[in-house]
């Protein structure tokens, strides 16, 4: 599942592959847990009778494991298709309905959208085929079958694992298959998308609904699980609309006249107790530009004071926990409020220093640039 760079998480582990960021949310503990559990408990030994509790377990973890790489694979399949097309990819993270690759912007014509969407299925088909294979070979080598349980059981999860994202409901792979289907049909980005995401929205619906039927028939575990990927989709669906109508309203407006232009500045020298008592105690704001003379420095934040001992305010300076100005944390006053957004999204900084020419021209906050938009979206601009 790809999604635009809107679902910031919250990783317990990281690392990168083909320079990409994997990580996995607390959320997917929730999903392994439950499916070693159901493996070792109920799949595993009603196929293979009398084994040792661990083995179940063993074949459980592993499985688990394997299921993870699956999902990274898949993932990693759009990410790299996405990349042959210029799309930045800045993360893949999994969680608890499986993966989602982090995408920095849509793709810019169909036959790219359509492509992309594929790579995954195609991905999880490829691994579910070598999997396959290796069953085969094995059997033939006379492997014991507790060994040949987890392939097995890893090729049928992947064969499930395409045919379901490969069905129409946005924004499932099939989901953007059908979009860039309907946007070379038409010609138009937003028509395609706003389809798309009615018939998504009306997929997760139905999912819900089957689960209530399940739940009802006595799967209640099972029910509750499609009923709660369900309202995912259907979350998902329109969480792309929004996304698409506020780059719309937005599109072509800077952040010019968005800029806190005479922020309150605090000196460099300045200590922590001066700081909070003179400054952030009677302003109320939570970042502060800093000043080195008359140049800007960079910026200190109230995140930043609360990680310092209170014991060590009198003797710690604001240099000393201020961030430099950089890149990260500087943007020119014509930058348009979507790349703005984009930008805090990407860095996680919701306060940004804005320069005019390298020169320092105030600040801009996210409460600043969702402002025109609640607005524009009221009065129907959308």
């Amino acid at each position: 599942m790809s999604l635009p760079a809107r679902m910031d998480r919250r990783r317990i582990i990281s690392l990168r592959i083909a320079g990409i960021e994997v990580g996995m949310d607390p959320s997917w503990m929730i999903l392994a847990l439950l499916v070693a559990w159901s493996l070792a408990t109920g799949v595993f030994p009603n196929l293979y009778e009398g084994l040792p509790v661990m083995t179940y377990w063993w074949m459980g973890l592993v499985s688990v494991l394997g299921l993870a790489v699956s999902i990274v694979l898949h993932e990693l399949a759009h990410s790299l298709v996405a990349r042959r097309f210029g799309i930045q990819i800045r993360s893949i993270t999994l969680f608890v309905f499986g993966g989602v690759a982090d995408m920095a912007d849509q793709p810019a014509r169909p036959r790219a959208e359509l492509l992309m969407a594929a790579a995954g299925p195609a991905m999880s088909l490829a691994l579910a085929a070598a999997l396959h294979g290796l069953v085969a070979a094995g059997e033939s080598a006379g492997w014991p079958a507790t060994v040949l349980a987890v392939p097995a059981y890893l090729a049928l999860l992947n064969s499930v694992l395409a045919i379901f994202n490969l069905v129409p409901a946005f924004p499932l792979d099939g989901g953007r298959v059908l979009r860039a289907a309907l946007w070379s049909l038409w010609g138009d980005f937003s028509r395609a998308t706003r389809v798309a995401v009615r018939v998504g929205s009306a997929g997760g619906i139905l999912l819900a609904l089957l689960g209530v039927v399940a739940a009802l028939s006595g799967n209640v575990v099972g029910g509750l699980w499609w009923i709660l990927i369900g309202f995912f989709l259907r979350s998902a669906a329109q969480g792309e609309l929004q996304t698409l109508q506020a780059r719309h309203v937005l599109e072509g407006i800077t952040i010019r006249d968005f800029v806190t232009t005479q922020p309150v500045t605090v000196p460099a020298d300045l200590s922590l107790d001066g700081l909070v008592n003179d400054f952030v105690y009677h302003s109320g704001h939570e970042m502060y530009p800093v000043t080195d003379g008359d140049a800007i420095v960079g910026s200190v934040g109230v995140e930043a004071i609360r990680k310092v001992p209170r014991e060590r305010w009198g003797q710690t300076r604001v240099d000393e926990i201020m961030q430099a100005q950089s890149a990260d944390n500087t943007i020119p006053v014509g930058m348009e409020v979507t790349d703005a957004l984009d930008h805090m999204h990407r860095t996680g900084q919701s306060r940004l220093l804005v320069t005019d020419d390298n020169r320092f021209a105030g600040i801009v906050t996210l409460k600043d640039l969702l402002r025109p938009l609640s607005l524009r979206l009221k009065l129907g601009d959308a």
